[in-house]
């Protein structure tokens, strides 16, 4: 299954990854991870309210986290939500395919670094240039205000997606 989410990954027009003299910087200064398209699968999933496919990733302290449920998730671990707008597909117009590449996300995980925003930094990078998101560090607010329904799971949304 690992393969195969990994070649889907490939075939998604995931955007080529910035050269590293040119990393983007989102304004609290967490810089774009440049190995992430290398990580393992956690889970996809879809967000109805802005039509996107999205797959979450994880490096490899973030999936161990996350395949054996704990909580608090270790510092060190790191999230990549990577999405596409959708459409359907033209010739099997059941079928909903990625579109557009629309952003990559990331949560960082260190609780003392990050402790007013529940112990993860985040960063989001928009459109194939990877734009870093927001005008200053301030930006973090609506990210953790988002995630406060989930508190009590660490502020994750995503569990792990187990194949048998």
């Amino acid at each position: 299954m690992r393969i195969f989410l990994t070649a889907l990954l490939a075939l998604l027009l995931i955007p080529p990854t910035a050269p590293a003299a040119n990393i983007p910087v989102a304004p609290n200064g967490i810089a774009l991870f440049q190995d992430y398209r290398n990580w393992e699968v956690i889970a996809p999933s879809y967000r109805e309210d802005k039509q996107h496919i999205r797959v979450v990733l994880g490096n490899q302290i973030a999936v161990k986290a996350m395949r054996d449920k704990i909580r608090p998730v270790p510092d060190g671990a790191v999230l990549a939500k990577l999405a596409w707008t959708i459409k359907k597909h033209p010739k099997f117009p059941v079928a909903t395919i990625p579109a557009a590449f629309a952003q990559v996300e990331f949560m960082v995980k260190d609780a003392v670094k990050y402790k007013d925003t529940g112990g993860w930094g985040y960063a989001r990078f928009v459109g194939n240039d990877y734009k870093p998101y927001g005008k200053d560090a301030g930006f973090t607010r609506e990210c953790v205000g988002c995630h406060m329904p989930v508190k009590d799971n660490d502020y994750l949304f995503t569990s792990y997606a187990a194949v048998p």
